[in-house]
């Protein structure tokens, strides 16, 4: 199973951050010194991802600004000599024609975000990467589920998945486990924030997702769910009845980068996880420790 496409919502007001977000995009806040939207992009393209899909808000070009070319800042530095510099744009830079971007309009939820990126991506599977959520791995955690894909059927769908305290499943989409393989297993049911004692298991569904073009029918009529928006959960639910749903328990470590102690947190694993940064920085921290 091919999965060439891959959608990142982001059209989301970042308000738990606030007021850092008040006039920067949430997905443009800095793990160390790259924007968030970068580590995504960048898990997806090591994942095989060929066409990036972009679901954006008002507010939001700076996005599309920072996968553009800059020719003045090229011109700038090549001028100055300054060769590392130039290597590291020209690493990250996508290739012409990519990246698509079409805005969501209205704050009606996930599934909404998913759905209005039914034109490009067309009549084919595909991902969806929460651009602030983060998992420190090698491979990263598309890269596993694509590799789960490859062993699965060709209309499978695939729910990335974690195991979260048994006194907080009510805060998350929980899946029930069916027949397991090593790491993946067959999801029997989804139930999006279940009342405190009711969840089929203690594993949460993620911020990663394969997904079968046939979501979009569901979700063009789905009616809104908790929080009075448009889940994707729900519309995987329906889904589920005629195709196959897998979880796959990934390797790493998730990073909810939308809640400021999460965000503290990955500055601190990413930073620790560069070797060009790690002894200073656990320097600085032992500054703090001693306090």
């Amino acid at each position: 199973m091919k999965i060439r496409k891959a959608v990142f919502p982001v059209a989301g007001l970042g308000t738990r951050v606030l007021p850092a977000t008040k006039a920067m995009p949430k997905e443009m806040l800095t793990i160390v010194d790259r924007p968030l939207i970068q580590y995504v992009v960048d898990e997806a393209r090591e994942a095989g991802i060929e066409h990036f899909v972009f679901v954006t808000g008002r507010n939001k070009s700076t996005i599309e600004d920072h996968f553009d070319r800059q020719f003045e800042l090229d011109e700038t530095l090549k001028a100055r000599g300054k060769k590392a510099e130039m290597d590291v744009l020209a690493q990250f830079q996508p290739e012409a024609g990519a990246m698509s971007f079409t805005r969501q309009q209205a704050p009606l939820g996930l599934g909404h975000a998913v759905w209005c990126a039914r034109d490009i991506v067309g009549e084919e599977p595909f991902a969806v990467v929460l651009p602030d959520e983060l998992v420190l791995n090698t491979p990263g955690c598309l890269k596993q589920m694509m590799r789960a894909a490859e062993e699965l059927g060709p209309k499978s769908n695939i729910v990335a998945v974690e195991a979260v305290p048994d006194d907080m499943t009510h805060n998350y989409g929980i899946c029930g486990v069916g027949k397991r393989n090593g790491n993946i297993f067959e999801i029997d049911g989804m139930v999006e924030k279940p009342p405190k004692g009711t969840a089929p298991s203690n594993l949460s569904i993620t911020g990663r997702y394969i997904l079968q073009p046939e979501i979009f029918k569901i979700l063009e009529t789905q009616e809104r769910g908790a929080g009075g928006e448009i889940q994707l959960t729900d519309a995987m639910i329906i889904l589920s009845k005629s195709q196959a749903f897998h979880g796959l328990e990934f390797a790493g470590e998730r990073h909810d980068c939308g809640s400021r102690a999460g965000f503290l947190r990955a500055n601190i694993a990413f930073g620790m996880a560069r070797a060009d940064l790690r002894d200073g920085l656990r320097a600085e921290m032992q500054k703090y420790l001693k306090a």
